[in-house]
């Protein structure tokens, strides 16, 4: 509290962006509608006071809209994380049942003779080669610029490639999500909107730099905001409402995407001849006030010679 007094912080405002602020109560409130939306979900947010300062800490869903693809970061052949489509609740429970039903079902045991040992590791160290050189091909095709393998591999190659297989360096995917999916990210209310954007980007191992994107809100009535830098993304959503339907958090390019203000937004949806005629009505009122502006500066000249000529006269007297 004495530090915020010292650096002139009011105790009861709540930053939201670069110099811009919110009364804590305000924000409760809404924190609180926000949790009543969520009752019973993940998506639902906590909040403590640390120092005086409110934080508020949860998931926040983020959904993509790129247009491009990303380059996702792989190692020694291994599939990187790709964004998946977040689970409805339905779809939960279905997943939920299906994996209760299957600890249900009681363990098949088979019995079998007794087999040769030797012959039992030959076949084990033969199943191994295989999987082996099977990752391999699949680590290869993957690669950008790789190239296939072709052909049946030497014994002695799959050797050298298993031997060296840890010394292999990073690869790299590219993979592009369906527009309008979704993730979240684990966040709270102090973190900006180039903090976010670098934790969304590790958690998939994006190799894109963060500046290439941005977060854009975007809402139904077709206006599309881009938070800056220093906004705060959380907060933000807590005061935009719970509802998805109403408002979204995109993770867009920025050489992309423009930014929609609300005035153009309302007539995004009309039709063509409901807009051309409101163009046609601008267009007129354009002439009208040309025509007075004109005729306003025609006065003023006309004033301004009487005045020079009434001078003139005197002078000449």
């Amino acid at each position: 509290f004495l530090a915020q007094m010292m650096a002139g912080v009011n105790p009861e405002q709540v930053q939201i962006g670069e110099n811009k602020f919110i009364s804590k109560s305000a924000l409760l409130s809404n924190l609180k509608t926000y949790n009543l939306y969520y009752a019973g979900e993940a998506l639902q947010l906590r909040h403590r006071e640390e120092e005086g300062e409110l934080i508020i800490e949860g998931l926040l869903n983020i959904f993509w809209g790129l247009r491009r693809p990303i380059r996702l970061q792989m190692q020694d052949g291994k599939e990187p994380i790709k964004p998946a489509p977040f689970l409805s609740r339905r779809d939960a429970n279905t997943a939920e049942s299906e994996k209760q039903r299957r600890k249900l079902v009681p363990p098949t045991i088979e019995v079998t003779g007794p087999v040769d040992q030797s012959e039992h590791c030959r076949e084990a160290t033969g199943d191994r080669g295989e999987e082996e050189e099977a990752a391999q091909l699949q680590r290869t095709r993957s690669d950008v610029g790789g190239r296939r393998l072709g052909g049946k591999t030497e014994l002695s190659n799959q050797r050298r490639i298993r031997r060296h297989r840890f010394d292999q360096p990073k690869h790299t995917s590219v993979f592009t999500p369906a527009f309008g999916s979704v993730t979240n990210v684990r966040i709270n209310s102090s973190m900006t909107t180039a903090q976010v954007l670098r934790v969304l980007l590790n958690k998939f191992k994006i190799e894109n730099s963060p500046e290439e994107f941005s977060l854009f809100l975007l809402h139904t009535s077709g206006e599309r905001v881009q938070l800056k830098r220093g906004d705060h993304p959380l907060t933000i959503r807590v005061l935009q409402g719970p509802c998805e339907q109403v408002s979204k958090i995109f993770l867009m390019e920025v050489d992309q995407v423009e930014e929609v203000t609300y005035d153009v937004a309302q007539y995004i949806k009309l039709e063509i001849p409901v807009l051309q005629s409101f163009i046609d009505k601008l267009t007129e009122e354009e002439l009208r006030e040309m025509e007075k502006l004109k005729q306003r500066y025609s006065d003023l000249r006309c004033m301004i010679q009487n005045h020079m000529q009434r001078l003139a006269d005197k002078a000449v007297c």
